[in-house]
């Protein structure tokens, strides 16, 4: 069993060999031969690079929500949505050259891309929560979804901008929260015209039932000729 302090080692390894090589030359013998481990230990720690980038972004994960901002409680969900995204972009930011191989690499290769879309979505699922929005049911995945989409998106942004202020970026964040308020508003008011349809279906089908029910009442009432 792989100590946490030999999965921290072996993770930072990983990070330091993407911001310097490509995704598909960094092996997983050469990161435990750069970290100083044995191939054993890699294996018990990490059994796939996907799982160096699924523990990557939960190590992502885990900055953004122990910075979560309780003084943002009282403000609209958009302005607490930015602030967190924002805290993501921070949190990415020590790994920017890391980020951007990754994301190289998955223009390349549609497995690997599906595989951070799903960690991805996984990650926004987490961010909305950070931001007060708990969402259930269907919506939570297709807002994660959008919400990861959208992301990727200022992530773009984010790698070719220089300026530390990150002017472009907070403008693209802006631009997509209100494309995503948007996109909300119209899943809300399908939501309920299906609520509606459901409500009138349930409706019809009851009225069916004690419809049936009468007439074979009625039926039973008549009388057998003798």
């Amino acid at each position: 069993m792989a100590t946490a302090k030999t999965k921290q080692k072996i993770l930072k390894t990983f990070l330091d060999l993407l911001s310097s090589h490509s995704y598909d030359d960094v092996s997983l013998p050469l990161v435990a031969d750069t970290a100083g481990v044995k191939l054993s230990d890699m294996r018990a720690a990490f059994g796939s690079k996907r799982s160096l980038v699924a523990a990557f972004l939960e190590k992502v994960d885990a900055e953004v929500l122990d910075e979560r901002d309780e003084d943002m409680g009282d403000q609209p969900a958009r302005d607490r949505l930015f602030d967190v995204l924002m805290n993501r972009i921070d949190a990415l930011a020590a790994h920017k050259e890391a980020v951007r191989s990754l994301r190289s690499a998955a223009k390349k290769d549609t497995a690997l891309a599906l595989d951070l879309n799903q960690l991805e979505t996984r990650s926004q699922k987490w961010m909305l929560i950070a931001a007060g929005i708990d969402l259930s049911g269907p919506k939570a995945g297709l807002v994660s979804q959008g919400l990861a989409i959208a992301f990727n998106r200022v992530v773009d942004v984010w790698l070719d901008e220089e300026d530390e202020g990150m002017p472009r970026t907070m403008s693209k964040l802006d631009k997509e929260l209100d494309n995503g308020t948007s996109f909300m508003k119209r899943i809300n008011r399908l939501e309920g015209l299906f609520q509606g349809i459901g409500s009138l279906l349930r409706t019809a089908a009851d009225r069916r039932g004690r419809s049936k029910k009468t007439a074979s009442a009625s039926d039973d009432e008549v009388a057998e000729p003798v």
